[in-house]
């Protein structure tokens, strides 16, 4: 598939304006490794005219070859007469430390500095700025193999999109041979990473030993699979427009939970697939969605958790809701305080209320409590199993369990239910109830307030 040097460029042109992806006015950020990609994507930019920088990602992981790399880069800057920035990283120490594959923290380093960069350049008064990177359609084709046999589904089929939220890839649409053959017809020179014969990493071994192979069996196959790119590309387009239509009919946001009815979900068709689309998104795995429509016959108060977030079967609702920490902590107020900043919100505090009345206010967010049985410090912490209290009008104990469950509350509420307890006993149930023994009475000389402000 051999092409003539002035058809690859004019082809490069037309493909950024069929494809929208930067104008003659913007900035671009090339990312140049030195290799075969990189150098014709700078040649092909600066024959285009365009504004360019070049950035050089040095990993330090080849000893002499990444310095040479660097140094070579470097030199081609000059040759164009364009910016060059390079930028040295201790890779090996960064993915020990973040317990990260080589790949894995080469690619996280390599593009927060991009995005760093980025914002430094936001007084730049360029049209627009763009990282552009050499992805060309081989890595594309490697890219949806990775992603098919992953598991990733219909997203990971389209492969790399020509944009994205942080770089354009420019050259999806050619492959790697008219890359080479523009290389040597037009005279670059390049420098050849030793790591890409080495098989230890996945891509590398899909392109030299999977695509081979299924090469031998079915010839041709690799342009058939980059053809169909595009088609599965407007394919998973159709796909998200119609989840997206679903989501909103299934997934009801309440307050920081999401709500979905079961009965809804049950009928809606394909189940294991919306399933997946609904609850993927707070962290559930594909391995999780039997579980989740086992759930749908659950007695109510089963819950499934996701490594972030929680699903409880409520009745005919699934409600999904953020993990909290099970260290909560318990929070001391002393005498004279003004305020308590604790997870679900903050308390203001007003000691020694001159008493107006011994009338019930009924904001359940404000207790006024008798002061004169109160005894310091005062603690704030989660409710527990166990805990009782005596309710507002109410002569006999009640286990906040159950006094909970006469509230209908769902499980999820339950967890985030706070108490104030003073020398043992509790005095409030934060934003719901105080305790009948602190109420204000004609006996009451002098009151504490606190008033509570949700997050």
């Amino acid at each position: 598939m051999r092409q003539e040097k002035s058809d690859l460029l004019t082809r490069f042109q037309q493909h950024i304006r069929r494809e929208g992806l930067f104008s003659a006015g913007d900035k671009l950020f090339l990312a140049v490794s030195g290799g075969l990609d990189s150098m014709v994507l700078s040649d092909l930019c600066h024959r285009s005219g365009f504004d360019l920088v070049i950035l050089h990602a040095n990993f330090q992981l080849r000893g002499e070859e990444s310095g040479r790399d660097q140094e070579f880069v470097e030199a081609i800057a000059h040759k164009y007469s364009v910016l060059v920035v390079a930028k040295r990283f201790d890779t090996v120490a960064y993915a020990q430390e973040k317990k990260l594959s080589i790949q894995d923290a080469a690619r996280k380093l390599r593009y927060d500095w991009f995005q760093n960069f980025l914002n430094d350049e936001q007084g730049n008064r360029c049209l627009q700025k763009h990282i552009v990177t050499a992805h060309h359609a081989d890595d594309n084709l490697e890219t949806l193999l990775m992603n098919f046999f992953r598991g990733t589904g219909i997203h990971g089929l389209r492969g790399m999109k020509p944009y994205s939220d942080l770089a354009v890839h420019p050259l999806l649409f050619t492959r790697r041979q008219e890359l080479e053959a523009y290389a040597k017809q037009q005279g670059l020179a390049w420098v050849e990473d030793s790591s890409n014969q080495e098989n230890k990493y996945t891509r590398n071994a899909i392109r030299h030993d999977i695509l081979p192979a299924v090469e031998k069996v079915f010839p041709g196959a690799a342009d058939h699979l980059v053809a169909n790119l595009d088609r599965f590309r407007e394919i998973e387009a159709l796909y998200s427009r119609s989840i997206k239509r679903e989501l909103k009919r299934l997934l009801i946001p309440s307050g920081e939970e999401w709500r979905v009815p079961v009965e809804l979900l049950r009928r809606s068709e394909p189940l294991h697939t919306l399933v997946w689309e609904i609850f993927s998104r707070y962290g559930f795995t594909a391995h999780q969605v039997p579980d989740i429509i086992h759930l749908m016959d659950s007695d109510t108060g089963h819950i499934l958790n996701s490594n972030t977030h929680r699903l409880l079967k409520d009745r005919n609702w699934f409600i999904i809701s953020a993990l909290h920490s099970t260290e909560k902590g318990i929070y001391l107020l002393e005498r004279g305080m003004k305020e308590l900043i604790f997870p679900p919100g903050k308390l203001n505090l007003n000691f020694d209320v001159e008493v107006q009345g011994v009338a019930i206010l009924p904001d359940p967010h404000l207790a006024c409590l008798d002061a004169r049985d109160l005894i310091f410090p005062i603690l704030v912490r989660p409710w527990k199993p166990g805990d009782y209290f005596y309710p507002l009008g109410m002569r006999k104990k009640k286990k906040i369990s159950r006094f909970l469950i006469d509230l209908k509350m769902s499980r999820n509420d339950k967890e985030k239910v706070w108490v104030v307890e003073s020398g043992k006993k509790i005095i409030w149930v934060i934003g719901l109830r105080i305790d009948d023994r602190f109420r204000i009475t004609e006996g009451t000389r002098s009151q504490l307030q606190l008033r509570f402000k949700p997050a």
